[in-house]
């Protein structure tokens, strides 16, 4: 098989800078076609540190979202806020930190599509209503959304922003009974998949979509309350783990105490199992089950469905380790580091020409020559999307000298796009949807390739001991089996704008 590296129509246009931060409007330009994280929440509710905690949250929450930060405070009577683009450190300072007093907060690291990243639709997001202060931060999509704004600004409300939230806070504005009801009556309406916090003046209130699409946790800080997307976050600050938010799930803290209540009945359970094979971070635990010891599940799963004799076994940084040592394990192979990471140049570095974005794959990850040259590699990764980054980490391995390239990815293949907050492309661009495994194996260049099935995913990650539906698992991604409605004649939508 030839390895020469592919030219001509293969190659991609230049990624542009198209906005006024570095991480700013790249969308799926990046040189690295990966999937693209959602977003990430932290809230805080009876600590005198609020926004010292919850700079600390976002800051172990940085790979949900690059774009922009921002955290809002309550002292009981007034708001304090302060949200930038770019990265946690970036937008906060000492004294920044500092001048955000009060004992309640919510907090929020963001990724948007390409032409919504700008500060306007910054989280919180935070508005002036009849009953005071309201801010809101999210994680996730509501897929009906452009059909609920449509119909109400027929109405006639003026939206200030692209987002999701704002129309969360236009449907509770809008209503006559009391905030905790009316938003109760608002979280209905949405369909898709969506982790809130909701913050008033006086109230936080915690809220997790029917399905459990996406995490959310909540932890205990001496007598404060913590919520998260992930569990990595109450871990840096040193609360601890109570459980899991659940589906259809709402709590209530204020002055009375901490209130468990619901806005819809649980429906079938689908957390996005992308964020058990790439998204979460490895020292987060999800619905009992720690990631790291995951991810090497799948990666000794995947030994047993697809055994190659290689000589050594490598993972892509950072997220396919854990998958490449459980492999490893599995089979007695070698674990090397054959691939490794500059951990500085950002998830979304900006070529200003064609032939620096020729040497771009190369500023971010770099093949360990000593390690792979006259080597057969298994290369193992967690996901395909269009294809393009998989071609340029195995011919990386070649012209390092590696003899053959084993390609082992720990999911199925990705066919279908996502709804419930994940930005993936048309699914005409995912390569999966449109080439067999021989085709793709061919398009990247590989000796071969191979896929985790779905029951091995679903063992692997833990579902075999749960009764739920396929592990209480979203894999619409892999299967077209999308749990919720998505089709609203055309009102409706797909990526992320949380």
């Amino acid at each position: 098989m030839s390895y020469e590296i592919k030219t001509g129509k293969e190659q991609e246009a230049p990624i542009l800078w198209t906005g006024d931060f570095y991480n700013e409007g790249t969308g799926s330009g990046d040189i690295f076609d990966t999937l693209k994280e959602e977003c990430g929440v932290f809230g805080v509710f009876g600590h005198p540190e609020a926004a010292s905690m919850s700079y600390y949250g976002l800051h172990a929450l940085q790979h949900r979202g690059e774009e922009s930060a921002g955290i809002c405070v309550a002292d009981g009577r007034d708001f304090n806020y302060h949200r930038g683009m770019g990265l946690v450190k970036e937008v906060f300072d000492k004294d920044k930190i500092a001048s955000l007093i009060g004992d309640m907060s919510i907090g929020h690291v963001r990724y948007s599509t390409s032409g919504d990243s700008r500060l306007t639709n910054a989280q919180p997001l935070v508005f002036k209503y009849r009953d005071g202060d309201l801010a809101i931060a999210t994680n996730g999509n509501i897929v009906n959304e452009p059909l609920i704004r449509k119909q109400l600004e027929q109405g006639g409300s003026i939206f200030q922003t692209t987002s999701d939230t704002e129309v969360l806070a236009h449907l509770i504005a809008r209503s006559q009974k009391d905030f905790v009801e009316a938003t109760k009556d608002a979280l209905a309406q949405l369909v898709g998949g969506f982790a809130f916090l909701l913050m008033t003046n006086d109230k936080l209130i915690v809220a997790s979509d029917p399905h459990g699409l996406r995490p959310l946790v909540m932890g205990r800080l001496g007598e404060a309350y913590v919520f998260a997307s992930e569990s990595c976050a109450l871990e840096v600050i040193g609360a601890k783990l109570v459980r899991d938010i659940e589906p259809g799930e709402l709590l209530v803290l204020d002055q009375d105490g901490f209130r468990e209540e619901r806005f819809a009945e649980p429906k079938r359970k689908a957390l996005c199992a992308m964020e058990y094979i790439y998204f979460a971070r490895p020292d987060s635990d999800l619905n009992g089950s720690n990631l790291h010891s995951a991810r090497k599940r799948m990666g000794s799963r995947m030994a047993l469905e697809a055994f190659v004799d290689a000589d050594i076994v490598t993972g892509v940084p950072d997220s396919s380790i854990s998958a490449a040592i459980g492999y490893a394990e599995q089979t007695g192979i070698p674990y090397e580091l054959g691939l490794i990471k500059n951990k500085y140049t950002g998830r979304t570095f900006i070529q200003p020409s064609q032939e620096l974005r020729e040497q771009g794959v190369k500023m971010k990850l770099s093949a360990v020559r000593r390690v792979v040259e006259g080597q057969r590699v298994v290369m193992i990764d967690d996901s395909i999307v269009r294809g393009t980054t998989s071609r340029r980490i195995v011919n990386l391995l070649r012209e390092a000298g590696a003899a053959e390239v084993h390609v082992r990815i720990t999911s199925p293949p990705f066919k279908n796009p996502c709804f419930y907050g994940i930005d993936t492309p048309d699914r005409r661009e995912l390569i999966a949807s449109y080439k067999t495994i021989a085709e793709m194996c061919e398009e990247i260049n590989a000796d071969s390739l191979a896929f985790l099935s779905p029951d091995g995913l679903i063992q692997s990650i833990g579902g075999y001991n749960s009764n739920d539906y396929k592990g209480g698992l979203c894999l619409s991604c892999f299967d077209n089996d999308y749990p919720t409605q998505v089709d609203f004649g055309g009102e409706e939508k797909d990526g992320c704008s949380c």
